[in-house]
């Protein structure tokens, strides 16, 4: 009978394991500090005021942590699950609209801070617990409508294959654009602004805060398909996307686990859509546009399909690409604005790092390494002959 593992021995493989995740999370916790100590900007702005390179690259690191979010997201469906969608903008500008509309447009939160401020008050409590519970309760919501959609969506369209899927899904997430673009409600094309934000989460007040609220969700994003696709369901989705046909006869109900896959992505990508609005403070018809599911595509595609820093690693280098790039470079009289031909670039990129790294970065890396391993780890071919025929 085996001896269960103590607490420090799983301590000690957790970290053995881990520690290249366990040192990038240690550097993104200091990260604003870092910048702060480098550029001698307060880490908390210059002045009472969200300004400075801390502030500023806070900033940066939200929005990356959005677009890692929706990377991760679109990673499950089509790197683990193998279903290709071109719609994934839809749950992305639902997540975002969705809580926009809760706090901004039905009175929802004055409704609330009237049924509970009073109490709060009288008790000594904040006067922003009732506009928390509505922010929490708005994102509760906007999840759950996110996932109905993605169940929705996946039991009328999941019995088209490969392509044709993919463009029901497009089809579904131009005409919710098309639509939000002339819905007066939410202020048509012009979208809407949203302040009904708790002060110590408010990104123009508290940057630092709403920092680690982005890369808590971040983090918990990663966890959360880590666990499933290291469980026995993450095992069956990684057989259908390999033979969905074998996978039926042996008895699996590919359809459930499809569902079960884009349901889970719908709601990861709703929550990115949730932090993008409160990062921002408005929304308007552009989350809805394709821009929303291109990007995390590349971005699974660059960094490594079926890998789990795959995304990662991708939409950390097109978003931050992007943001050291878009400026003009000065060669003597001529002057080369990046930001103008970033298009054309990120495409040139994008081939090319698909001919050299054909299965992504990381996958292309892993399999290198697993080659190397394999030819100078192994014994000689004398000492397998000896073993084999037993001397």
């Amino acid at each position: 009978m085996q001896k269960p593992r103590s607490f420090a021995d799983t301590l000690r493989i957790t970290v053995t394991s881990n520690w290249f995740y366990l040192l990038l999370l240690a550097f993104l916790i200091l990260f604003p500090y870092i910048v702060a100590w480098v550029t001698g900007d307060p880490v908390g702005g210059v002045g009472g005021r969200p300004r400075g390179e801390s502030i500023r690259w806070q900033g940066v690191f939200v929005e990356l942590f959005v677009f890692v979010i929706l990377a991760m997201s679109y990673n499950l469906m089509f790197g683990f699950s193998g279903v290709i969608s071109f719609g994934h903008a839809l749950f992305f500008g639902i997540g975002g609209y969705t809580t926009a509309i809760l706090l901004g447009k039905t009175g929802f939160v004055d409704w609330l801070t009237t049924l509970i401020q009073p109490a709060v008050l009288e008790a000594g409590g904040e006067a922003t617990l009732a506009l928390t519970i509505a922010l929490f309760i708005a994102m509760i919501v906007a999840l759950i409508i996110a996932g109905l959609v993605g169940l929705l969506m996946g039991l009328v369209t999941l019995r088209l294959k490969g392509v044709y899927f993919a463009i029901f899904t497009l089809a579904l997430s131009e005409m919710a654009l098309i639509y939000v673009r002339v819905w007066a409600f939410t202020d048509a094309e012009d979208g809407f602004s949203v302040n009904a934000l708790p002060d110590f989460i408010n990104p123009t007040q508290n940057r630092l805060t709403y920092y680690y609220v982005a890369l808590f969700f971040t983090i918990a994003t990663f966890l959360i398909i880590r666990r499933l696709m290291n469980s026995p369901t993450g095992r069956v989705l990684l057989a259908i996307r390999e033979n969905e046909d074998r996978a039926q006869a042996i008895g699996y109900n590919t359809l459930r686990y499809k569902l079960l896959a884009i349901v889970v992505a719908s709601m990861m990508a709703a929550l990115a859509g949730i932090i993008h609005f409160g990062f921002n403070k408005r929304v308007g018809p552009e989350m809805f546009s394709v821009r929303f599911t291109i990007q995390p595509l590349l971005m699974t595609i660059i960094g490594g399909i079926g890998t789990f820093s795959g995304p990662v690693l991708g939409a950390t280098l097109l978003d931050l690409s992007e943001v050291i790039f878009d400026r003009e470079f000065e060669f003597g009289e001529f002057v080369l604005n990046v930001g103008e031909y970033w298009s054309l670039i990120l495409g040139i990129a994008f081939i090319v790092v698909v001919l050299v790294f054909p299965q992504g970065i990381v996958g292309s890396v892993r399999n290198q390494w697993a080659k190397w391993r394999s030819n100078n780890l192994s014994p000689p071919p004398d000492t397998q002959e000896a073993s084999a025929t037993g001397d």
